[in-house]
């Protein structure tokens, strides 16, 4: 390994878990900043990462992480601290990292978004302004800009539920389209801009899926990808949004959601790019082929 390409990563799941499997790969060293000891850390130790403690709202903690390291990836859970904790980073690292990349991920509902945009959700507003406010430190920044992605509770767990207990997928879409991506895609270029960071500065990706579908489109590819009838269910919106509290999601986290189902119906999420093939070489992976993976998931 190549000691001045240690790359830190905080939290120790979600996409930043995967891009330590793409960076492990390739013999890149990784330090995680978690927030506690626990299984998951251990886990991490255990397949060769390096593991502090920290919290990325606490300069000290981010401060003491950053020691030693080269290129960050910034990214956190939605929370209402996304953007104190882009803050935090930026400021700190400006102060006592050394940089050669900061890879930011972000939503790419923020490249339609404007300074006094009010559709959006308030997770997506912090995630705008957290761009600003990397773009503004002056650091070595790389925004990567997801699009929805198929491994959320909407195309995994509920549409699990709905598919094993009727056939069919249950969302309050309409007719609007959508070109969900898989984190493993997502994590695919992070890792690529972090094991060789230099040509990709002051670049913003936006990832997507191959195509765009609407939801009756998007039922075929499941139907095809499980060999079984899959059908799309136009739910109310209110009926369906009276649900998320039972699935014990933050206030934060349920307006988020709401939202994004909102601006589905409105078609905002009607695009695609070629963002993960221009990074990595490799094409987005389509619905049929991400659901076939998981066809035992999916069928119970």
């Amino acid at each position: 390994m190549i000691a001045n390409n240690l790359v830190l990563i905080p939290g120790a799941g979600g996409v930043g878990r995967t891009v330590f499997e793409h960076l492990r790969a390739q013999d890149v060293p990784v330090r995680f900043m978690v927030r506690r000891e626990d299984e998951r850390a251990a886990e991490l130790r255990a397949l060769g990462a390096e593991v502090v403690i920290g919290d990325l709202t606490r300069p000290e903690t981010v401060a003491a992480a950053l020691q030693g390291v080269a290129r960050m990836y910034f990214a956190m859970r939605v929370s209402p601290d996304h953007l104190l904790a882009a803050t935090v980073v930026a400021s700190v690292a400006r102060e006592y990292g050394k940089l050669e990349a900061l890879v930011g991920l972000s939503q790419m509902t923020v490249s339609e978004m404007t300074a006094t945009s009010t559709e959006e959700s308030h997770q997506q507003r912090l995630h705008w302004l957290a761009e600003e406010v990397l773009n503004w430190s002056g650091l070595p920044v790389v925004h990567i800009r997801p699009t929805a992605f198929l491994d959320t509770p909407l195309f995994t767990a509920m549409a699990a539920r709905s598919i094993q207990e009727n056939g069919t997928i249950a969302l309050p879409f309409g007719t609007g389209r959508t070109s969900p991506v898989a984190v493993d895609d997502v994590a695919r270029a992070v890792a690529t801009v972090l094991r060789d960071p230099a040509q990709h500065i002051g670049q913003v990706y936006e990832l997507t899926g191959p195509r765009s579908v609407d939801m009756t489109e998007l039922a075929a590819e499941f139907s095809r990808a499980l060999g079984r009838p899959v059908s799309y269910v136009d739910m109310p919106p209110e009926r369906w949004e009276a649900q998320l509290p039972k699935l014990g999601m933050p206030p934060h986290l349920e307006q988020h959601v709401a939202t994004m189902a909102q601006l589905h119906r409105d078609n905002r999420y009607d695009r695609t790019t070629d963002g993960v093939e221009r990074v990595t070489g490799i094409p987005a992976q389509s619905i049929e082929a991400f659901v076939a993976a998981r066809r035992d998931f999916y069928l119970g």
